[in-house]
């Protein structure tokens, strides 16, 4: 049986290929190993960033329903084990250890859309839609896409999305900034290659502290989060790659930060 996923490595970051075409890239098994398998990986110093990827022309459809129907038959503790191995990959890839990328291709569709805005950059192709149909089949959202919905749109968008299942359009979103990029489709790996290109020159640890911080800010108080980025920078200031960064600046020369 071929496999449905696929993770390629590209010297300085690694490529989770979806490759699930024939369910328009609906999740699979052989997906949630090659994530977890690209998040252990990531801690290797070469390795800048992880991207999402598909073939097949759809990013990826969220749940496969012919395994949802069967999913009926499974006690509903049993149900729950199974939409926590959902919730697991994405929690893994918001604690990678680098930048994840999202490159969306044809669209993405329920639990596709959760797998899209677990990343940190995402990058879409010209007039593709992205859609929360769970309403249609009697079922609700999961993978997060409620909280990251709310973290990113308004209120009735959100709802709109939701309720009514209406597709939003990536220029749409991208308008709302949620979609960094919208991209013709011959343009989508050159725009993730310099995304990664762009990550690769910059400081490791201080981006990483970036995606701890921002992650943090949107589930705490803002006197806590002060507290955070004081501590961030204080130890920050004191670190080889600030002392690199700042005689850059100062000698107006491209930094040359190193992974340890």
């Amino acid at each position: 049986m071929s496999k449905l996923a696929r993770l390629d490595d590209c010297g300085d970051h690694l490529k989770v290929v979806n490759m699930n075409a024939a369910r328009r890239g609906a999740l699979s098994p052989d997906l949630y190993e090659v994530i977890a398998e690209a998040c252990i990986r990531a801690e290797e110093p070469r390795i800048r960033a992880i991207v999402l990827t598909s073939q097949g022309g759809f990013f990826c459809a969220g749940g496969d329903l012919n395994v949802l129907i069967e999913r009926r038959n499974l006690s509903e503790e049993q149900r729950r084990g199974k939409v926590d191995q959902l919730h697991d990959l994405i929690r893994g890839l918001r604690a990678a250890p680098v930048p994840v990328i999202a490159l969306v291709a044809g669209g993405a569709a329920g639990a596709g859309v959760s797998l899209a805005l677990a990343a940190d950059l995402i990058i879409a192709e010209t007039g593709i839609k992205f859609t929360a149909a769970y309403v249609k089949a009697g079922l609700v959202p999961d993978g997060g896409l409620t909280a990251a919905l709310a973290r990113m749109l308004p209120r009735a968008l959100a709802m709109e999305m939701c309720l009514l299942a209406r597709p939003v359009t990536a220029e749409r979103l991208a308008e709302l900034g949620v979609v960094n990029l919208v991209v013709a489709a011959p343009e989508l790996e050159q725009a993730g290659q310099d995304l990664v290109t762009a990550l690769a020159a910059g400081p490791p640890e201080a981006q990483q502290v970036i995606r701890q911080l921002v992650a943090a800010a949107y589930e705490t108080t803002e006197a806590a989060q002060l507290d955070r980025e004081r501590d961030a920078m204080a130890h920050a200031a004191g670190a080889s790659e600030a002392g690199e960064g700042i005689a850059a600046f100062l000698e107006k020369r491209a930094p040359r930060f190193d992974k340890n």
